[in-house]
């Protein structure tokens, strides 16, 4: 801990002696990341930048519920091309059209949803095609 300002010294003063005192004695040397250029430096200035630096850390994001469910149906859709089965790959289709249904039924905030359940038979013949190709 360090000492108490004395009396009549101004804050930033004494600030710069504790900064200045503090490299003097290497406390700044084992630093992570020193010497190394600061990270996005030529990046434009944005108020929320810690907040998206600590969402991309935390590998965690925020999209409305309509853009979500876009964003899973279209994960759902590779993951059915790449599916190991045919049944796999069906379940995987019946499940994203179930979640879709229900947001047709009961639409969520945000953005206009755009989606309609996807042909089940559709997807299938697309992955019979990419498994015999292999």
């Amino acid at each position: 801990m360090t000492e108490r300002k004395p009396p009549g010294v101004g804050f930033q003063s004494w600030v710069d002696q504790q900064i200045h005192a503090a490299e003097q004695r290497g406390d700044f040397r084992d630093l992570p990341g020193f010497g190394k250029p600061l990270p996005d430096a030529d990046r434009p200035y944005d108020e929320d930048w810690w907040i998206k630096e600590k969402m991309r850390r935390e590998k965690v994001s925020f999209l409305p519920p309509s853009l979500a469910l876009r964003k899973e149906a279209e994960d759902a859709l590779s993951a059915a091309a790449s599916a190991r089965s045919e049944r796999e790959a069906r379940r995987i289709v019946a499940d994203i059209n179930e979640k879709i249904a229900e947001a047709l039924r009961m639409p969520p905030p945000g953005p206009p949803l755009n989606l309609t359940p996807f042909d089940v038979e559709q997807v299938l013949t697309t992955w019979r095609k990419n498994h015999e190709a292999r």
